[in-house]
């Protein structure tokens, strides 16, 4: 079992499992909302071996009698501290509970006694796996909460795993109403390019794709609002260069394969750096140099501090609006000598 942040994300899953499952008769199934799960429950009836899908809809189906798990006990978690992050715990701790195989002794010599049980086929143990570009808390905390044990393995450099020295980082000091005509500016592609535009809420995906429109460039749209299929077909016609432009939320924002995305916009700044990092990760992908450009305002100060500090790192050039900026100083909730938060808004810079 294979659980999935996002319906995109578990559907991308399942079509790389069937290329490789095809080989050795494996049944696949993907198990995700915005379906009918009725016609889901009707091929899980039949067996499979691999089962794809997102927290939510899979604990529906638990709950509906579609899916059973006690012959179950291989779980691969990908990008676990998005699904915690999106407020699936619950469901996730639902699911998992309802697999087959225990968790093995958190004491270590009692848990090399059930490995070797487990060997001799007198015990069934669940075998966890996790992946995540990063390492945050939450993923630690998940780490904790399911893995007993584990073998840790790091691909590349981990201090420089989130740097994305590949891409090229800009970032652009605007007032919230020049934020359009600045898009505009920077949404021109190539007749080979691909941009994803990012944005915080999905009521403003309508309004930002009609700016870039209004300037004769054709896009799509993906957000958590929109159907199933609408989703898909926004996604597929983005992969297959019908729409050089996708305006898109969070849920494009993490673990999508998208070949030759040339520029990332966020349009909006993320709340959060590690959002930030997987959005402009969409480009510079599989050694391929890329692109990405930040509208950053003054109502993004509480992230002003990390954002600096990550693009010192990553040996980027700071706009002097935001180096000097006293929420750039200082993580938020410092005070300063007077007394006042670091992120006061009473400390305004002026942006152009």
């Amino acid at each position: 079992m294979i659980m999935a942040p996002t319906r995109e994300l578990a559907q991308q899953i399942e079509k790389e499992c069937q290329a490789l499952a095809v080989h050795l008769g494996y049944k696949t199934v993907s198990v995700v909302g915005g379906q009918s799960i009725e016609d889901q429950g009707f091929i899980l009836r039949k067996g499979v071996e691999v089962l794809i899908g997102t927290p939510g809809r899979m604990k529906d189906a638990i709950e509906s009698r579609y899916l059973v798990l006690n012959q179950c006990n291989y779980v691969i978690l990908d990008e676990a501290d998005r699904m915690v992050d999106m407020g699936f715990e619950n469901e996730l701790n639902f699911v998992l509970d309802s697999m087959a195989g225990l968790l093995k002794s958190e004491a270590e010599d009692e848990a090399y006694k059930q490995e070797e049980a487990s060997k001799r086929g007198e015990a069934l143990f669940r075998v966890t796996a996790m992946f995540s570009a990063t390492m945050p808390p939450a993923v630690e905390k998940l780490a904790k909460a399911f893995l007993r044990h584990p073998a840790i393995v790091s691909i590349g450099d981990r201090s420089k795993a989130t740097k994305n020295l590949r891409i090229d980082q800009s970032v652009d000091m605007v007032n919230e109403a020049a934020k359009p005509m600045r898009l505009v500016d920077a949404c021109r592609p190539g007749p080979d390019d691909k941009i994803i535009v990012f944005v915080n809420e999905k009521k403003r995906c309508d309004m930002v794709s009609r700016a870039i429109e209004k300037a004769g460039v054709r896009t799509a749209i993906l957000h958590g609002g929109k159907s199933q299929d609408q989703r898909e077909e926004s996604l597929q016609n983005f992969r297959d260069g019908h729409f050089q432009v996708l305006v898109a939320t969070d849920v494009a924002g993490r673990g999508l394969d998208i070949p030759d995305v040339s520029m990332v916009i966020n349009y909006d700044m993320p709340a959060k750096l590690e959002a930030y990092c997987h959005r402009i990760g969409r480009t510079g992908r599989a050694g391929k140099s890329g692109r990405a450009v930040t509208f950053l305002t003054e109502a993004d100060s509480e992230v002003y501090y990390d954002l600096k500090n990550y693009l010192e790192a990553c040996d980027v050039s700071i706009p002097h609006n935001l180096a000097r900026h006293p929420a750039a100083a200082a993580a938020p909730g410092t005070l300063t000598e007077g007394g006042r938060s670091a992120t006061s808004r009473k400390d305004t810079v002026i942006f152009s």
